[in-house]
């Protein structure tokens, strides 16, 4: 789409992932380019970077139009060893102050976009966080017991949950996984009454994600 990206993230990218291989075959090496990797290591490290996204030489020409981190989880756990396992003391404070800076910052990104071109669009901001205990629980039963996420539904305004499908079903008809995805519509329901919600059909979706066995993917409305 011809859009500047930021990706964050723990693990280096060898590869496209076979997916976008076959759906985007034409993909030209110059839309990879718009794309920027940046591997921080520790949370610290990825605090610094984040905030450096204010700095001009990081803005010129062209500011990103969408900030993606993978893998909060892993940025937010501590070290293990032993016994010891899971998201280290001060946790909720720090998801707290790193979710509050990407919200800052493309927040930042949108004014410059808009100051470069009123037709732009506001900059993005996506990041994936899975859930320690994460064997198949519901939305709501996640939110119950994981505190991280309560943290970070205050200030990402939409969570996306996805679920395995592990019925008989999704494996007769031979895919390799299959999910559900559900939107929690934070924004709509806030910026909105009960009734009105409940007036607009269809604003509240469920989704299938369909992996078949040679990584083409295909998503449903439910």
């Amino acid at each position: 789409m011809g859009m500047k990206v930021i990706f964050f993230t723990q693990t280096q990218i060898q590869s496209l992932p076979v997916s976008l291989q076959k759906c985007v075959p034409s993909l030209s090496p110059q839309c990879l380019k718009k794309i920027k990797f940046s591997y921080p290591r520790t949370v610290e490290e990825l605090l610094q970077q984040v905030a450096s996204l204010h700095e001009s030489t990081n803005t010129s020409p062209t500011p990103p139009s969408l900030i993606i981190v993978d893998r909060l989880e892993g940025y937010l756990r501590g070290p293990r060893d032993g016994s010891h396992s899971g998201f280290h003391p001060g946790e909720q404070s720090c998801a707290a102050h790193l979710s509050a800076l990407l919200c800052d910052s493309a927040a930042f990104l949108t004014h410059l976009l808009k100051q470069r071109s009123s037709s732009s669009a506001p900059c993005r901001l996506i990041a994936s966080f899975q859930s320690e205990g994460d064997t198949g629980q519901t939305s709501h039963e996640a939110s119950a017991t994981d505190p991280i996420l309560d943290v970070l539904d205050r200030y990402f305004q939409v969570r996306c949950t996805l679920d395995r499908d592990r019925s008989y079903e999704a494996a007769a008809a031979g895919l390799q996984e299959a999910w559900h995805i559900y939107f929690s519509e934070t924004a709509i329901t806030e910026a909105s009454s009960t009734k009105d919600h409940e007036d607009r059909p269809g604003v509240a979706q469920e989704w299938q994600l369909l992996i078949f066995p040679d990584g083409l993917m295909e998503f449903r409305l439910v």
